[in-house]
């Protein structure tokens, strides 16, 4: 059942069911960190399968945490109250106060990426089948719990990359200095590490953040690590935002959320060259609360229009993959040696790997997000129902799954992001 997953991953695995209380045995779980490896490198078909269903049918399983009656209130609240403040939808509300203005600005941006984007994903569906037929593997067709694995094995064919490969360039905490050394580069602020701050949690860091002449701009958490308390995926928050009060400046408290794999009593945490690109787009919105300066917390920090919040992030995300930083910051954890120009090429190289899947399967989701908020009547029908006719509209392949189902699209059921997932874009 192990067959073909990295040592890294087993041992992480094991790590886990110990956490748990398993005295023998691997845990793998709907976490990020476990579920994308276990599908990528899983040999065994049909517990990849087992694994990448039981993340899909999260809220959607008609118990007590199933989520369609929920979504099905949400949505006709929001239309309600659209409807009360004379919108005709819950889109138009939402988007009045963003850059794009309307919904159909929106769909006009979404209707001139989604095409290319899937044009590429049957392409590379093809040549996925063609990799599977040559090693004999006796599937008609590319099901969703096959991408991952595959597409794997087809940038290790075409670029002669493995993430394993990777990883021990990406120590945690060499890439957590790479993003505090930039910062300093770019703005002259200084991270210095305070012990003696008040923690939530015994894995959490904090950091006073300080300006050039040595006063504090503010402080902020670095929270890396899953627990069973914590949702998924990666975040900023601010626990306190930066504002003004009778004329004195009072500093944001600012936190950064990740679900990174923990470290093992032998090993560090090392990490995937996406989660690299994660925890540099989550400190660009750290940047963009820590720098705020304003009157008012209405308008501070990343109180700004849905569709510009991404942008301090996107930018801070580039420097990720620049030679610069990555020869400075990125050595491996057993040599200190730093990773080899040969590496650094391949993963400019596969940049644009497996793009179709990836824009397709997020594409998807802005388009399901306006489509639940551009509705005009109070939603009476199957949420299911509406969901597979939103991606049938589409096109979208039987091989991708849209990249939040209704019943777990935090972003836009807890999160802000309602009429707003377009805004990554």
């Amino acid at each position: 059942d192990l067959s073909g997953l990295p040592a890294s991953v087993i041992d992480a695995a094991k790590a886990n069911a110990e956490e748990h209380g398993h005295a023998k045995g691997w845990l793998f779980t709907l976490d990020k960190p476990s579920l994308i490896p276990f599908i990528t490198y899983a040999n065994n078909r049909s517990l990849r399968e087992k694994l990448f269903k039981g993340y899909i049918m999260r809220g959607d399983n008609n118990n007590a945490q199933d989520n369609k009656a929920i979504v099905k209130k949400m949505v006709n609240l929001r239309l309600a109250k659209a409807n009360l403040l004379g919108y005709k939808n819950h889109a138009s509300f939402i988007l009045d106060d963003n850059m794009a203005k309307t919904p159909e600005n929106v769909f006009k941006l979404m209707d001139q990426v989604m095409p290319k984007a899937l044009e590429m994903a049957k392409k590379e569906r093809v040549e996925l089948k063609k990799l599977a037929d040559k090693e004999g593997a006796n599937i008609e067709e590319i099901k969703p719990w096959d991408w991952w694995y595959y597409s794997e094995k087809v940038r290790k064919a075409k670029y002669d990359l493995d993430e394993e490969q990777l990883r021990p360039y990406f120590k945690l905490e060499n890439v957590r200095d790479a993003v505090f050394d930039v910062a300093n580069k770019l703005y002259g602020i200084h991270f210095v590490r305070n012990t003696k701050l008040p923690v939530y949690q015994k894995d959490v860091e904090a950091y006073e953040v300080q300006n050039p002449d040595g006063s504090v701009l503010g402080i902020l958490y670095m929270d890396f690590f899953p627990r069973a308390s914590k949702r998924g995926g990666a975040w900023m928050t601010s626990f306190r935002k930066q504002h003004y009060e009778n004329g004195n400046n009072v500093i944001p408290v600012i936190s950064i959320v990740t679900n990174f794999t923990k470290p093992t009593a032998d090993k560090p945490s090392l990490l995937s060259f996406e989660e690299v690109s994660t925890l540099f787009h989550e400190f660009g919105h750290s940047l963009h609360g820590l720098l705020s300066d304003c009157q008012y917390t209405s308008l501070s920090g990343t109180a700004v229009p849905r569709d510009f919040v991404e942008m301090p992030s996107q930018i801070m995300e580039n420097w990720a993959s620049e030679p610069e930083v990555m020869k400075t910051y990125f050595k491996n954890y057993k040599t200190n040696e730093a990773i080899p120009d040969e590496l650094i090429a391949k993963i400019q190289n596969s940049g644009k790997f497996n793009s179709g899947f990836a824009i397709t399967e997020y594409t998807a989701a802005a388009y399901l997000d306006m489509d639940w908020h551009t509705i005009t009547e109070p939603f009476t029908g199957d949420v299911n129902e509406f969901e597979k006719a939103a991606m049938d509209k589409l096109g979208l392949i039987d091989a991708i799954v849209v990249r939040y189902r209704s019943t777990y699209f935090s972003h836009i059921f807890a999160g802000g992001y309602s009429a707003g997932y377009y805004a990554y874009m």
